[in-house]
């Protein structure tokens, strides 16, 4: 049997598509676009494993269609290469960055270029190119100037060996999560980007996209929007007052403790009168080490201390009430305070059970074991003077308005998402482009002065003080305000590498324009993307942080819709033959290099869509190649059997439009393991025929 012979063939077509450019977009206008994008990748010293391939297979797929169906299709690549990994290697093997960065992107390169994607090579983009850059930081003088960027000092996750902050996702177990050294918590002047005065728009306009519901939940769920009121208790035997914010005021007579954050400031305040300040304080300590998210986790163990010597006072009842402290309530959301209500929340039950707290019913639902938690029609107020026999959503309005006219409660919005931090201490980012004056403060560098380049130094490592590698060039620092002239400083922080990601599918549409970061006919033609695949682990922060940046492009009139991407699906992993996620020190990374060498690209390709559902993860299986690469056997013999007739064979064709139709309808849909089982099935019975008219063949 003549088999199919990879190694002949597909590099030959390969070199040919280089060189024909047979992927690069049409330059023409007229015809329809369609803007299809996956996620860049970071380019790590490791190269490329099995799972990288799955998703821009997928996008492939679904390009290569849409040019056969007369589409102007953009499918283009580039690289997310500043950040932390790169520096941390770079240190350690003692190469600089920028070396390391572009040795790893010439290895991607020609890995992703073996596997045969029809990607558009030529808007390639690369993040630490100035000529990239320059526009990151013209983006964001623009938010400074519009007073979305501000400098603020602020408590931060600070990892003592990378020497510099992290963002609450980077801490894993107390742990950072690039090296595994305890965190702590340090102050520093950060500067910050208000993506909260985005929060509501953030939320209302995901009706105008096509995403998955759990996309849109996640998004939903990190704003974290939620519509309540502001509830004073007085703290019993002082004027100060304790305000919370709940969303269920309804509960407000099933109040028996409340709990504060162990950062909040009345502990320090009254630490005279706190007689057991100092157990407050080592447990202050204790939970320092934890991001915001592990200690929101509902399933996390309860831990807390109450305070002795401390009591609130029931705004209503006039009762004492016990306060506690416990890691699970955060100063960076409402107050950093929250009354607690064990028999209707499930948190404050559990909380109420290791501290043996009062527990008061208030809300009834038939014979519904505690906690009630349901807020409907059905469930009926009860214990609660002023709305008892009321519905839930009645008893929350009426007991609000009983609250704003007391003056002991106000109505009020709350949202979980907090400002973004955006200083990073390193070196290998983005540096920030604004001079500090004396005189004047902060002030933007000049437009026309930009980029601000990275310098080109040899000491690169981060600093005992916690200030950026780049204080210590004084070449660097040293400059002039652009208001007065007088001598001034540079920041030395660079950005993180959310910023060059925020933006860089508008830079692909126009990749060489000087002028400015995206041409408004250009603009107006390829925005918005059209589909964008990723990862299920960036539907959060990088989709939200790049849904954010277009709406601000979009508010100063530089894009024109205002949202970036009309389609947003996600991918499974690959995961190793063990079925656990694929790292070197699981010892289970497989190399697409030896697949594509030893069975070919076709065959990874296959492979990868054909292993399981496109949106679950999927263990590797050497086997399941072997079978795929038999497959595409069965696929080459099948000329063997053709017949030049100018005609179709009837014995086809139901078959052959059934599959026409499904494998139409799968490829849209992500179903490509299905409609290759199909397209099996239609070889399958060219095999067994064992005769197959040229016309059939053509279409199968």
């Amino acid at each position: 049997m003549d088999n199919y012979n990879p190694q002949k063939i597909e590099k030959k077509w390969q070199d040919h598509w280089l060189k024909q450019g047979t992927f690069e977009m049409e330059k023409d206008d007229s015809k329809e676009k369609f803007y299809a994008l996956v996620e860049f990748p970071y380019p790590s010293g490791d190269g490329l494993h099995v799972g990288h391939p799955r998703p821009y297979t997928g996008m492939d797929i679904i390009s290569r269609k849409k040019r056969l169906e007369g589409y102007n299709v953009l499918y283009p690549m580039g690289w997310d290469a500043f950040g932390l990994p790169a520096e941390n290697y770079a240190i350690q093997n003692k190469v600089h960055p920028s070396i390391v960065t572009r040795k790893n992107i010439n290895r991607f390169k020609e890995q992703l270029q073996s596997i045969g994607f029809s990607f558009d090579w030529s808007r390639e983009i690369d993040t630490t190119d100035p000529e990239y850059y320059k526009w990151t930081q013209w983006i964001f003088i623009q938010m400074v100037k519009k007073g979305l960027a501000y400098k603020e000092k602020m408590p931060i996750n600070w990892c003592p060996s990378c020497k510099t902050g992290l963002a609450n996702e980077e801490v894993i177990d107390g742990s950072c999560e690039r090296c595994d050294t305890e965190v702590v918590q340090k102050t520093k002047e950060q500067w910050m980007l208000k993506i909260t005065k985005y929060a509501d728009r953030l939320i209302d306009d995901l009706d105008l996209v096509d995403f998955p519901k759990r996309v849109k939940a996640q998004q939903k769920n990190w704003i974290g929007r939620s519509y309540g009121i502001n509830v004073n208790f007085k703290l019993k035997d002082h004027e100060e007052i304790l305000t919370i914010f709940t969303t269920r005021p309804d509960t407000i007579y099933g109040v028996t403790y409340m709990v504060l954050a162990p950062e909040h400031p009345y502990i320090d305040k009254y630490k005279s009168e706190i007689e057991n300040f100092s157990e407050l304080i080592e447990y202050r300590k204790e939970v320092s080490h934890l991001s915001d998210l592990e200690r929101s986790e509902l399933n996390e163990e309860k831990t807390g201390l109450k305070i002795e010597g401390l009591e609130a006072i029931h705004p209503l009842t006039g009762e004492s009430i016990p306060i506690y402290i416990s890691d699970y309530v955060l100063m960076t959301y409402g107050s950093g305070a929250v009354m607690a209500v064990p028999a209707h929340d499930e948190r404050d039950y559990e909380f109420s059970k290791v501290f043996k707290s009062p527990i008061k019913q208030v809300v009834e639902l038939d014979d519904e074991k505690l906690p009630v938690t349901d807020e409907s029609e059905v469930a009926k107020i009860i214990n609660s003077p002023l709305i008892n026999g009321l519905s839930v959503p009645k008893a929350q309005e009426k007991i609000m308005d009983i609250m704003e006219k007391k003056g002991i409660g106000e109505r009020t919005t709350n949202y979980k998402l907090r400002d973004w931090v955006f200083s990073r201490q390193r070196y290998w980012g983005e540096p920030i482009p604004m001079i500090h004056c004396d005189t004047h403060g902060w002030v933007p560098v000049p437009e026309e002065e930009l980029p601000v380049k990275l310098p080109d130094v040899k000491n690169y490592e981060p600093t005992d003080s916690g200030e950026s590698p780049l204080a210590n060039i004084e070449s660097f620092v040293n400059t002039k305000c652009p208001i007065c002239g007088e001598p001034a400083k540079r920041e030395t922080d660079t950005m993180p590498q959310w910023a060059g990601s925020s933006w860089y599918f508008i830079r692909y549409i126009d990749p060489h324009n000087n002028d400015f970061l995206a041409s408004d006919k250009n603009m107006d033609y390829f925005l918005p993307v059209d589909w964008y695949n990723g990862g299920m682990e960036h539907t959060t922060l990088h989709l939200l942080y790049s849904r954010f940046w277009y709406k601000f492009l979009y508010d100063i009139n530089v894009v024109p819709n205002k949202e970036p991407y009309m389609k947003r699906t996600s991918h499974g992993m690959i995961l190793g033959e063990n079925n656990e996620k694929m790292s070197k020190s699981r010892g289970n990374v497989v190399n697409p290099d030896d697949i594509v060498h030893e069975f070919g690209a076709d065959t990874l390709r296959l492979y990868e869509m054909f292993v399981g559902d496109f949106q679950s993860s999927a263990p590797w299986s050497e086997q399941g190649v072997r079978g795929c690469r038999r497959f595409l056997d069965r696929v080459w013999n099948v000329k063997k059997f053709v017949n030049t007739k100018e005609e179709y064979s009837q014995d086809f064709e139901v078959l052959m439009n059934q599959t026409i139709q499904k494998v139409s309808e799968d490829y849209e849909t992500l179903k490509f393991n299905t409609a290759i089982s199909q397209l099996m099935t239609v070889i399958n019975q060219f095999n067994d025929k064992k005769m197959l008219l040229e016309k059939n063949l053509r279409f199968s």
